[in-house]
């Protein structure tokens, strides 16, 4: 596998190392040379000098030999704009950090559905951690014949829950309401901004973006 990050702070380095470690080809973009030459002694990967968030510069990091490009900048602004740059150019997937909630929704209206939120994941980890409770990462616990996917609730599907269909395959789990965990029996509505959790089998994730990921980008996702 193929993976491209811009920049190169603390999580983007951190990231990249596990990377190497599992065999990924890793490719860092970063605009200063002189970091450049000082990580090239450090870490075994290829780097590409260039601001990540130009058009001609994320060209040239080839696209369609890379299968995926993050965005882990500390600059959510800039972070998005890469993503949206990388879908245009036709990268075959992008993952940029967010963290404000407000950047969350502008993520999802703009078919940016692999976004990382770690603010949120932390503060759920640490409130645990000091309740005396065991977090467990998500990822630990979900095998592979299923998947985890979320939307932030619309106009379109606000309302009574009862009245709210999912697909075949597909279950609600919970949802997230002005950051408060709202499990499905503690609620009869769904309100606008709502963060719907849903539990689903491999096959039908892309249905659920055709029908989630369409309100700004005609059905287009990464």
């Amino acid at each position: 596998m193929r993976c491209v990050l811009i920049g190169s702070n603390s999580l983007t380095l951190a990231t990249a190392a596990l990377m190497r470690d599992e065999g990924f080809d890793v490719v860092l973009i970063e605009k200063d040379k002189n970091r450049i030459e000082e990580l090239s002694e450090q870490m075994d990967c290829g780097f590409l000098h260039g601001d990540g968030s130009s058009p001609e510069v994320l060209q040239e990091a080839g696209p369609v030999q890379t299968d995926v490009l993050f965005s882990l900048l500390d600059n959510e602004q800039t972070n998005i704009i890469a993503a949206l740059v990388a879908r245009s150019l036709k990268y075959r997937r992008v993952i940029p950090l967010v963290s404000e909630r407000e950047f969350e929704r502008i993520c999802t209206e703009l078919g940016l559905k692999d976004t990382v939120a770690p603010s949120r994941a932390v503060a759920r980890h640490l409130v645990s951690m000091i309740k005396g409770e065991r977090s467990l990462e998500l990822a630990a616990v979900i095998h592979q014949d299923a998947e985890v996917f979320s939307f932030i609730v619309g106009e379109t599907e606000a309302g009574p829950l009862a009245a709210f269909e999912v697909p075949a395959s597909t279950r609600i789990v919970c949802l997230y309401r002005s950051d408060k965990l709202v499990l499905p029996e503690e609620t009869e509505q769904l309100k606008v901004d709502d963060e719907m959790i849903l539990i689903t089998r491999p096959s039908c994730v892309a249905e659920l973006k055709q029908r989630w990921v369409h309100s700004v980008d005609s059905g287009s996702t990464d």
